[in-house]
């Protein structure tokens, strides 16, 4: 019998982490790991103990900023990083899995917060319509090693 790589357990966990999101835009689901150990997970959506988007904005989702981007919700790699710093727990030199590539900011504080790799399943610049996967870029060029997933999972949630 042959045993899953981790990489595959990691994101197939991103992808069905990513169906406990409330956005009625995108769901989107991030595993932080380091040495083949998961350290944290996060989804993305509004701070926990505000509101969940889909029970109370069912129709519109929540108010949008100026770059048409929800106003309160967190990415999904930031609930991840913030639940791991939280809990005294050191991201340094570990590994996101995450079903979106990060967007511009969320690369920001990937390469501020030591993480190593960045592993994603999904094109942002494809998901907002950009000409270059921003994040992927930044991190690059910072010395980040951001890879696409290169199998394809099956999917069940049309969001992601």
């Amino acid at each position: 019998m042959s045993k899953p790589d981790f990489d595959d357990i990691f994101m197939e966990l991103a992808v069905s982490l990513a169906q406990r999101s409330h956005c009625i835009k995108k769901h989107v689901g991030a595993v932080l790991t380091k040495d083949t150990r998961i350290i944290s997970i996060g989804y993305n959506g509004p701070p926990s103990g505000t509101h969940n988007c889909d029970e109370e904005f069912p129709d519109e989702g929540c108010s949008r900023d100026s770059k048409g981007s929800c106003s309160l919700a967190l990415h999904a790699e930031q609930n991840a990083i913030l639940y791991a710093v939280k809990n005294k727990a050191t991201v340094e030199g570990s590994t996101l899995y995450v079903t979106l590539a990060p967007c511009l900011p969320c690369a920001r504080i990937i390469y501020s917060m030591g993480i190593r790799k960045v592993i994603y399943l999904y094109s942002y610049a494809a998901y907002k319509g950009l000409g270059i996967d921003e994040g992927i870029s930044f991190l690059e060029k910072f010395g980040v090693l951001a890879e696409k997933y290169p199998k394809s999972i099956r999917i069940t949630d049309s969001l992601i």
